[in-house]
């Protein structure tokens, strides 16, 4: 397994959400990363504003520490399942204000970056969250708001680096939102993913065989967020 520390990134609220799921999950991956003992229990969260400018304050001190590797959370609203999100995109609107009410400056996120940096690992990832219970789907589009700049400025990192949106949480004490999975399933099949994220290599799921070629498994479909 790589030496250094695991970093867990989720988002806080905004307009619309005031309990962000991103980082309920987050907090709870965290508790059960130690408790396996992940990174040697070096395991950080960091619970990013939903402003672009916790992207240059927060997310980039953090990711010159640097991290072996980096789990990134986010919250799509409409969704029922949980996502991988395989690439990031060199772009943003300027129709969506992030909490404090700010426009991205430009539509590019880089003015020398690629189009795209792709995530390495979110193939392996997918079928280790199958392999657990989750029923994930991969995403081709993380869109074009806070989710996406921070995978993208994440991903320039020569480090595994994924993001996985989450479902809104299932209501207490109901069946809530359909197919939504429950804090603690979902928090328990991510450990396994940050274990493969760490280790560098195709992920063990639990109680399963590894895998040589896992994105032979992955459908090609896509589905995207704002």
């Amino acid at each position: 397994m790589s030496r250094g520390h695991l970093l867990v990134t989720g988002f806080g609220p905004f307009p619309g959400v005031p309990v962000n799921p991103s980082a309920v999950v987050a907090r709870r991956l965290v508790a059960l990363a130690r408790r396996h003992g992940l990174a040697g229990g070096d395991v950080r969260l960091l619970v990013l504003p939903t402003t672009y400018g916790a992207i240059p304050t927060h997310l980039v001190p953090a990711l010159t520490e640097p991290p072996a590797a980096v789990l990134m959370l986010g919250v799509a609203r409409r969704a029922t399942r949980v996502r991988v999100e395989f690439r990031a995109r060199n772009r943003a609107s300027r129709l969506f204000p992030d909490a404090s009410g700010a426009l991205a400056r430009c539509l590019a996120l880089s003015a020398d970056g690629p189009s795209e940096r792709r995530a390495h690992v979110a193939a392996q990832a997918l079928v280790a969250l199958r392999c657990n219970g989750i029923r994930a789907i991969p995403s081709h589009d993380a869109g074009r708001y806070l989710c996406n700049a921070a995978y993208y400025r994440a991903l320039a990192e020569n480090i595994p680096v994924l993001f996985v949106h989450v479902p809104p949480l299932p209501p207490t004490g109901r069946l809530g939102l359909r197919r939504a999975p429950a804090v603690e399933t979902l928090a328990a099949a991510l450990v396994t993913v940050a274990r493969g994220l760490l280790a560098g290599r195709s992920v063990h799921p639990v109680g399963g065989k590894h895998r040589e070629n896992p994105i032979d498994a992955v459908p090609n479909r896509i589905s995207g967020v704002l």
